[in-house]
């Protein structure tokens, strides 16, 4: 089973003055919501996550649904044989997490893991649905603690281009 999460940080608030209804899509993926993301395997208990605290976490929420289906761009989708490949790179880092479909199964790797560790891996369906689950829930939960943020536009358009699977 598959697992995406969130913590956000308290080292590295939003600035006070933000107007969530009228902020930039830069701003939304780069400047904004600051923390920790993981992926998790909890059925081997095993995980990919970030330790560092700046993340932007919409920004990976993001990032993770457009791969999702950069992933799915040959025609023969599960029954391909050839591997696809994309990577996230974390901006203040030379950090990256790779991702590998072949068929329908998607591996999971980041530079930091240690060599010997395997990839974690899960249906590419099971991703997707998964990815598409996390980004709103976590919209849900910013436009929770942020006045203004889902009368935002730029946010009306995310959520219709990865609605709910």
């Amino acid at each position: 089973m598959l697992d995406i999460g969130y913590s956000l940080s308290r080292r590295f608030p939003d600035p006070p003055q933000t107007d969530y209804r009228t902020a930039d899509v830069h701003s939304l993926r780069h400047d904004l919501f600051c923390g920790d993301v993981y992926l998790a395997d909890t059925k081997a208990d095993r995980e990919v996550s970030t330790a560092w605290g700046w993340v932007p976490v919409l920004d990976f929420a993001w990032a993770l649904c457009d791969i999702v289906e950069q992933l799915d761009r040959d025609p023969r989708g599960s029954r391909s044989a050839k591997s696809q490949y994309a990577e996230l790179d974390f901006t203040e880092s030379s950090d990256r997490m790779l991702f590998e479909r072949r068929f329908g199964w998607v591996e999971i790797e980041a530079d930091w893991m240690a060599a010997e560790e395997p990839a974690l891996t899960f249906s590419h369906s099971l991703l997707r649905r998964e990815a598409r689950d996390f980004l709103q829930d976590l919209i849900a939960d910013l436009a929770d603690l942020h006045e203004g943020l889902a009368d935002n536009p730029v946010i009306w358009d995310l959520q219709a281009r990865f609605p709910r699977i």
